[in-house]
């Protein structure tokens, strides 16, 4: 490893970087996507690509579409030698990151351009292509692109590279998709990105992007507790590959944990394989990477059985739940309160009983405002809670975005108590599962930090006609390995999982049709069937 003692150029960097990034809060550096690749990593990462280009890259055309301070620059000066680097190029937004790598680099003869790149990349007068990218791109989520931006990103990534982006994704995969179309054919490039691509919906046409128009050598996903950047919560992921149809047969390196050079856990995957792969975060298949998928598609899973979904969003806990007592202290009408569950991190519980009115037997015992009464009829049948409402303005939540978007503005989403929930958001490693599931017995209903599993199908209906197998439901779902839930969720920086409903259908729900086999049957009279499952147990 290059020591920082002997590169002052770096060490130099260093501390304009650290200056920098003191100017602005952690959570407008969030919103802007800007996070600086930490020098020894950058060193792995040109390394890395300089010992699998080998002699293809004798004479190197550098860019950076995000440059910052120039860390990916820094570490190919060092591992190249300015004498190979014949060109180099470096696109930054930000000014104030523009001239201070004008400043430390400009000796070196890297020509520095200020500007938005993906604008810069559209244009007629965009830089000489290269034949080595390093980047870091902005991890810019899709909510702070504002929704024309998003639409033009969406129309200049299909006209340049010929994929259609969904609107989900982030700013980093358009930097990577136009970045590729505007490098050399046969260029080589390293991107140090967000690792959620690899699971879910959205990232599907980077994913098939990868696999069939450049031909991918390594992806190397750092374990979600080794946060890259100290301060962006995200799990990374570094892809290498080279601009060429990928040859027949050809395998993808998959790598987790530790480092590029020594990395957990390695396995070579098939192209073809990796294009039927739903996730790549299964990859490499090793007791260090702890995610793994439980349902091959051929058998059923939870969302045959369940009608998955969200707790409500109220736009406001802080005003629309209240402590029952305090709701009862200040007279609101009952008929104006639901009952609904704590957060997760409050419930000490999975398994809820219920007082006589339909509210949790636990503390805190909560109540959700839920009124669809004109405000004209409220002021003169329930004065206490049209007060209540009055204060709503000077606090700002009748703008909230999903308040403003109702009628009347304090009516909620209408949810059905559900039997059984699964909390949205956990950590956990090995088989302890991430996630808890939660038998639920009383009339409340789960806010967004909760899924709620309603019965549906034969499992609705054997419920009905022998309500006392749910406490055998319960067990079953208990069952699920930590393994399974990691595998169909997706993870975050520090090790944090989430999980969707259209995740947690995935799941395989097996050992539900071997406890009860006339479930199957349920659902091969409304033509769900399985060809496996059913051959086998039909045997």
């Amino acid at each position: 490893m290059i020591a920082q003692r002997d590169n002052p150029p770096e060490a130099r960097r260093q501390a304009v970087q650290a200056v920098l990034d003191a100017r602005r809060s952690a959570g407008e550096r969030n919103r802007l996507g800007q996070f600086a690749t930490p020098n020894a990593l950058a060193i792995e990462i040109v390394q890395y690509v300089k010992s699998v280009a080998g002699r293809r890259l004798r004479e190197v055309r550098f860019a950076d579409p995000a440059i910052g301070t120039g860390s990916f620059y820094s570490a190919a000066l060092a591992v190249f030698g300015q004498q190979r680097i014949k060109s180099a190029v470096g696109v930054e937004l930000d000014p104030s990151f523009c001239a201070a790598a004008r400043d430390l680099w400009a000796e070196t003869g890297l020509d520095l351009v200020h500007g938005d790149f993906t604008r810069i990349i559209a244009g007629s007068r965009r830089p000489v292509a290269p034949n080595l990218i390093l980047a870091n791109p902005p991890y810019v989520r899709h909510h702070h692109l504002e929704r024309q931006d998003k639409e033009r990103l969406q129309a200049l990534a299909y006209r340049m590279a010929g994929v259609k982006v969904n609107g989900l994704a982030g700013l980093y995969v358009y930097f990577l998709l136009l970045a590729t179309a505007w490098m050399e054919d046969g260029g080589y490039a390293a991107w140090l990105i967000p690792s959620e691509f690899m699971d879910v919906n959205y990232g599907a046409a980077l994913k098939r992007y990868l696999a069939d128009r450049v031909t991918l050598i390594r992806a190397h996903r750092f374990a979600p507790d080794d946060v890259q950047f100290g301060d962006a919560l995200v799990s990374s992921v570094v892809l290498v590959f080279c601009k060429t149809q990928p040859p027949p047969r050809h395998t993808v390196e998959f790598t987790f944990g530790g480092t590029i050079r020594r990395p957990h856990a390695s396995d070579f995957i098939l192209l073809d394989k990796l294009r039927e792969s739903r996730k790549w975060t299964v990859y490499p298949s090793h007791a260090a990477n702890d995610r793994r998928t439980s349902s091959d598609g051929n058998g059923p899973t939870l969302g045959h059985f369940f009608r998955i979904q969200r707790g409500i969003a109220t736009g406001s806990n802080k005003f629309f739940v209240l402590d029952r007592r305090d709701a009862e202290r200040r007279r609101f009408p009952k008929r104006c309160l639901r009952p609904i569950l704590p957060s997760p991190r409050l419930l000490k519980t999975t398994v809820i009983e219920a007082d006589e009115d339909g509210y949790p037997l636990i503390e805190p015992q909560l109540c959700l405002i839920d009124c669809d009464l004109p405000e004209e009829v409220l002021q003169t049948r329930h004065p206490a809670l049209w007060e209540y409402f009055q204060t709503a303005a000077a606090l700002g939540i009748k703008q909230g975005y999903l308040v403003s978007k109702r009628s009347p503005w304090y009516r909620q989403e209408q949810r059905d108590p559900a039997p059984f929930l699964c909390t949205y958001m956990g950590r956990g490693s090995g088989p302890k599962q991430p996630f808890r599931f939660i038998w639920n017995r009383s009339q409340a209903i789960g806010t967004n930090l909760y899924l709620m599993l309603h019965p549906k199908n034969a499992l609705a209906r054997m419920l009905r006609d022998h309500p006392d197998h749910a406490a055998e439901v319960f067990a079953l779902l208990g069952r699920v390995t930590g393994h399974e839930l990691r595998g169909e969720g997706r993870v975050y920086g520090g090790g944090l999982n989430k999980i969707e409903p259209s995740e947690l259908a995935r799941i395989s729900a097996a050992a539900f049709v071997e406890r009860w086999p006339e479930l199957l049957s349920g659902l091969q009279q409304q033509g769900e069937l399985f060809g496996k499952m059913s051959g086998r147990l039909g045997a």
